[in-house]
């Protein structure tokens, strides 16, 4: 009898959760974060999504969001429009991440460098700005030819070194994995990451863009790519400063004073080892291009005019 009952409230228990989950679950379409053209660029099976504006005759510039639990090309909500003016402007969800495609593999940075090397192959010269650790794949996509480079907060690390196969391994089972990564990216969760990593000013994350968090973060299959962010396994292996001094075009590195998890005291090392500029945002951490567009828009502007001159 004693048996009975356990199997029966293990069956429960393993019931509430899958019915927890199914509830939390987001059924209703993706839209994109960004005003523009919504295309889709077919990769190794997948559909990637990607948003472009401008005029496709003005020189392309690449944006490139940075891998988190929520990544996606929203990052750029704050200054995608008004670099259309002057570039063709495309800014793609990664694989794992946004409106494009999630299979559950096991991502890798492997896996995303090449992605990245593929997509920007598709233009000639494009100017890329990219953000955290889409930052060093970008550098490593040494056979492609940039017009400009802009980086901001670049890292090769986001997580543990080495990697944690235990930790991947539990976010991507079924049941307990999924109520795990739901635990993770609850709007609780949301917040206080904003606030501890994103964002001198938490204010900056509005409402509106935390539910667009919370959405990108319980579509079926979320949490995969996540599962090997938070594990380790997206940590690049380059040698950044070196991929960044053997670009054709000078970069420019863009750093918050306020960072914690990558503080500045990263950034002046790696401005110093690759012998880059640096532009310090006060009253910013690791979204000074969200919490600072006007100032942020000059510099890419200044960036990309100096590597056009070059």
């Amino acid at each position: 009898m004693k048996l009975r009952n356990l199997a029966g409230t293990a069956l429960l228990g393993i019931g509430s959760i899958a019915l927890a989950n199914t509830g939390l679950r987001y059924d209703g379409e993706l839209e994109s974060p960004l005003v523009g053209n919504e295309e889709t660029f077919r990769w190794r099976g997948m559909d990637v999504a990607y948003t472009e504006g401008g005029d496709p005759d003005d020189p392309d510039l690449v944006l490139l969001h940075g891998i988190n639990a929520a990544g996606s090309s929203g990052e750029w909500r704050e200054v995608f429009g008004d670099l259309t003016a002057d570039y063709h402007v495309v800014a793609p969800d990664f694989p794992g991440y946004g409106r494009s495609d999630r299979p559950p593999l096991r991502y890798s940075a492997t896996l995303y460098e090449d992605f990245v090397r593929d997509f920007l192959s598709t233009f000639d010269d494009p100017a890329v700005v990219a953000s955290s650790l889409s930052a060093a794949y970008a550098a490593a996509a040494d056979d492609v030819d940039f017009s400009g480079f802009v980086a901001i907060c670049p890292t090769t690390r986001a997580g543990p070194s080495p990697p944690k196969s235990p930790v991947r391994e539990l976010i991507r089972a079924p049941l307990v994995g999924e109520a795990v990564f739901n635990l993770i990216s609850s709007k609780p969760s949301i917040r206080y990451f904003n606030a501890d990593h994103g964002y001198d000013d938490p204010t900056n994350a509005t409402e509106e863009w935390i539910e667009y968090e919370w959405r990108t973060t319980h579509v079926e299959n979320a949490r995969f790519a996540p599962a090997s962010f938070v594990s380790g396994y997206l940590n690049s292996d380059i040698d950044l400063a070196a991929a960044l001094a053997d670009l054709d075009v000078p970069p420019t590195i863009v750093w918050g004073r306020e960072a914690e998890v990558s503080p500045l005291t990263d950034g002046r090392e790696l401005a110093d080892a690759a012998d880059v500029r640096l532009v310090v945002f006060d009253r910013a951490k690791l979204l000074p291009h969200v919490e600072h567009p006007n100032r942020f828009l000059e510099t890419v502007r200044e960036s990309l005019v100096a590597g056009a001159t070059a």
